[in-house]
């Protein structure tokens, strides 16, 4: 059996279903244009892809196996691979957002394509009602996920003897058409820039997890308030799969023999699980809204003004300063964001999705576009579209003290953390430091209240 192993979203040795066949094995990874190309030259989620792929590439080694890196889109690639050599198939692990779907289905016109479980606890058709039809709503999904969960879930996948094919694995290997360029093995090659990383960002997810024990007892009390150190940092290993998803189980399963409630952080994986079972099923969901006819209004202006953190709303740009200077955004202030935009600015939340997209380091399709929409209140299983976040009510109980706003809007540091929750004293107070509001809570609540009501009437 010759195989080729297509690493994607399991960037990683330890607990690799792919590392646990037999046979020959070629192992790859493909920086594909058709997603890169659309990124800036010093996106920091391409450096942490690349030093995971260091890390990757060294491990293999010291397993007899290497990793053999390209640049170009899938299908030429495995097109010049399947013109030089022979191969009976692929393997990768589970991708199922809409490009990935149709990427890997145009590999399988090229070769038999074998998926194996490993991005998910579970498979997008495992957690479905009686009828075989997906749940709509996050509970019963979430009892049916508890109910389905077994030790298989949890069970480690272990390296198996594997053969590497022999190929020049030096270097990144630029594939354009039926054409080979070989690359040195730097970010400059495939046209990016090092970026720096948050000193958290580049701790090893086994060295986070540590960290998180000390803190996963307070995880429910404190993961809403933005200025506490309360959650994992884990999200974007577990996007690119520099940890399993598995081992992660294990870790809380460990924890909770100790008597540690863990079921608030499980419950935020399962949510992870609901999301890309639902995009799987609705695939039009990445563009679409799955219920309710508000498609916003356009205005440049505005939008432009949420994207560079001039909305004179403090936790709003606050939020938007975090997301642009490390690629992350307490998820607390998403929500309070994403209402605002979709409510208070009735902008497309298709707009936000994909400047939040642009942007966030553990950026996931499914979670992204289904939490837009959760907050638009457009979804499946959604936020009520009548309720309305209210940003200086939310900063008021969450950062009451102004600490998290004051990290990321060093002008407003003089100002008292009880101004920063009140709307009408801030316009008073922050005159010639800061921006007025774009808008009133209060006027911009009503006004989108009478914009839902007169589109459900239409």
């Amino acid at each position: 059996m010759r195989r080729i192993l297509w690493f994607r979203r399991d960037l990683r040795v330890d607990d690799a279903p792919l590392l646990s066949g037999q046979g020959d094995v070629l192992p790859i990874f493909i920086f594909d244009p058709n997603i890169l190309n659309n990124l800036d030259s010093d996106d920091r989620r391409v450096r942490f892809i690349y030093e995971a792929l260091i890390r990757l590439k060294t491990a293999l080694r010291h397993r007899g196996l290497d990793l053999a890196l390209f640049w170009g889109k899938p299908t030429e690639v495995f097109d010049w691979l399947l013109s030089r050599d022979t191969y009976d198939d692929v393997c990768a692990s589970g991708d199922y957002d809409v490009y990935a779907r149709e990427r890997d289905r145009n590999v399988s016109h090229r070769l038999p394509f074998t998926y194996l479980r490993d991005t998910y606890i579970f498979r997008p058709d495992e957690v479905l009602k009686n009828d075989g039809t997906p749940y709509l709503v996050f509970t019963p999904f979430y009892n049916r996920a508890k109910a389905l969960f077994e030790p298989k879930h949890l069970s480690e996948s272990l390296p198996a003897d594997q053969t590497l094919i022999p190929f020049d694995y030096d270097g990144i290997h630029r594939i354009d058409g039926t054409t080979l360029t070989r690359l040195p093995l730097c970010l400059a090659s495939i046209g990016f820039s090092p970026r720096p990383l948050a000193p958290h960002q580049s701790l090893s997810p086994e060295a986070k997890l540590a960290s998180f024990a000390s803190r996963i007892e307070r995880y429910s009390a404190e993961r809403d308030f933005m200025a506490l150190d309360a959650t994992s940092h884990l999200s974007a290993d577990l996007r690119f799969g520099t940890i399993s998803i598995r081992a992660v189980l294990r870790w809380l399963a460990a924890q909770k023999k100790q008597g540690i409630d863990t079921e608030p952080f499980f419950r935020q994986l399962i949510f992870r699980e609901f999301y890309a079972m639902l995009l799987y099923h609705f695939p039009h969901l990445s563009a679409r809204n799955f219920r309710y006819p508000f498609a916003g209004f356009q205005d440049d202006e505005r939008f432009n003004a949420f994207c560079t953190s001039r909305t004179g709303v403090p936790i709003v740009d606050a939020g938007i300063r975090q997301l642009l200077e490390s690629g992350e955004m307490h998820n607390r202030v998403r929500m309070i964001c994403a209402s605002f935009l979709t409510k208070n600015l009735l902008l497309p939340w298709q707009w936000g999705e994909r400047f939040f997209a642009a942007h966030l380091m553990d950026y996931d399709a499914a979670s992204n576009i289904l939490s837009w929409q959760w907050s638009a209140g457009t979804g499946v299983d959604p936020q009520p579209y009548f309720r309305i976040f209210n940003p200086y009510t939310q900063t008021a109980k969450f950062d009451p003290e102004g600490i998290y706003i004051k990290q990321y809007l060093p002008e407003l540091a003089d100002v008292p953390a009880k101004i920063l929750g009140d709307e009408a004293m801030l316009k008073r107070s922050v005159l010639g430091i800061y921006p007025p509001p774009l808008v009133s809570h209060k006027e911009s609540a009503d006004q989108a209240l009478e914009y839902f009501k007169n589109s459900l009437a239409r």
